[in-house]
């Protein structure tokens, strides 16, 4: 099984300055802010102007970001990044007639470090595996496919004599995922300090990322998935609309 959150935590994060221009610049679409709007959207969230500046001197510099005159951008390795949380955050899907998608790894010879990058990127798909080298997950879930990914696994659909929702409960730590989720949504609620709110959703988001998608039929009763992502999305026009309000000051 795969390995599963702890549902009594949240998994809140101190965000440092780099993490908040981050979480700021992922939510946004375009991915790019002036200056002036870093330094007023950074300041509720106990970052001062010197910090910030700092900071975005040490991302250019990284690689994080991009700079052009006055305007700060994700650059282009972070934009993989934000599409991975979009996709988190209003995934796509397609009515589910009870096929699979079975991934098996066919390559072999290579390292513990490459072994574990491909592990990261099947979960990333959001496939689980169900022992070393085969991955599964219900045909539900529009995405694209690394074309790469080809070259060392072969893909096929794939109907598992053993029912769905049992199979879906190994796979997944669906109970875990699901009382975490509740924690969040309770923590959220009673939070009101900015940078509170802030560091709750950035933890939002982050759990979001682990959420399977699977269909309706195969998941608990009152999974708090949906709430979830009305709660991030909610916050996310808050703040975006606060950040244009005090662009236009």
């Amino acid at each position: 099984m795969n390995v599963s959150e702890e549902p009594a935590g949240v998994g809140l994060r101190p965000l440092s300055a780099r993490s908040v221009v981050l979480s700021l610049l992922l939510g946004t679409h375009p991915p790019e802010l002036p200056v002036k709007v870093l330094v007023q959207a950074v300041e509720p969230f106990g970052v001062a102007g010197s910090t910030l500046r700092a900071a975005l001197s040490r991302m250019v510099a990284a690689g994080d970001l991009r700079r052009t005159d006055t305007v700060y951008r994700l650059s282009d390795r972070l934009l993989e990044r934000q599409r991975r949380q979009d996709a988190a955050v209003h995934p796509e899907t397609r009515r589910w007639d009870g096929e699979w998608e079975m991934v098996v790894v066919t390559a072999t010879g290579r390292g513990p470090a490459e072994r574990a990058e491909l592990r990261a990127r099947l979960a990333e798909l959001r496939l689980a595996e169900l022992r070393e080298g085969v991955w599964l997950r219900p045909a539900n879930l529009r995405r694209p496919w690394p074309e790469d990914l080809d070259r060392v696994s072969e893909r096929c659909r794939a109907r598992p004599e053993r029912p769905a929702r049992e199979l879906s409960a190994r796979l997944w730590p669906l109970d875990a995922w699901a009382a975490t989720a509740r924690a969040l949504l309770a923590h959220v609620a009673r939070t009101d300090r900015p940078a509170d709110r802030f560091t709750a959703l950035a933890a939002v988001v982050r759990h979001l990322l682990a959420d399977p998608v699977l269909p309706p039929e195969l998941l608990p009763a009152d999974w708090p998935g949906p709430a979830l992502r009305t709660a991030y999305t909610d916050y996310q026009r808050e703040l975006t609309e606060e950040m244009l309000g005090r662009a236009g000051r």
